[in-house]
């Protein structure tokens, strides 16, 4: 009886500690946790750091909200938005970009003082011309 009660408990502890470990799975459709909360969005490829102000489009912001990229993008299949990727540290950008967490302190970029130099559909992909900058 004894060990049957020390089981109970070990198996109650292991679903507790379990209950309260973050999803981190694959990029295959399935949650991977929480996304980064960056003021102006953030890079749609890993380790997905924020964003600085100016990279993101008025187009991926509803409500002054980033809409999303990466794993946690849920807009439409056929959404390509306009980036800037003098921005991206992927094509040499080395200045500030905001810290998780931080505060807006710029809004949305009106459409006409957006300087876009290429189409991204929130998951990595870089799109053409075709898509004619489609709007969420």
């Amino acid at each position: 009886m004894r060990t049957l009660k020390l089981f109970a408990l070990a198996a109650g502890v292991a679903m507790l500690f379990a209950a309260g470990v973050p999803k981190s799975e694959a990029q295959i459709g399935i949650s991977i946790g929480v996304a980064p909360a960056c003021p102006y969005g953030y890079y749609d490829y890993d380790p997905y750091g924020c964003a600085p102000y100016g990279y993101y489009g008025p187009e991926w912001f509803h409500g002054g909200v980033f809409i999303g990229a990466g794993p946690w993008y849920h807009g439409r299949s056929n959404f390509y938005g306009h980036v800037n990727n003098t921005f991206d540290r992927q094509h040499g950008y080395q200045g500030r970009a905001p810290e998780r967490g931080e505060r807006a302190t710029y809004r949305t970029p009106a459409p006409r003082q957006f300087k876009g130099n290429e189409m991204r559909d929130g998951r990595g992909h870089v799109g053409g011309g075709e898509h004619g900058g489609q709007r969420h």
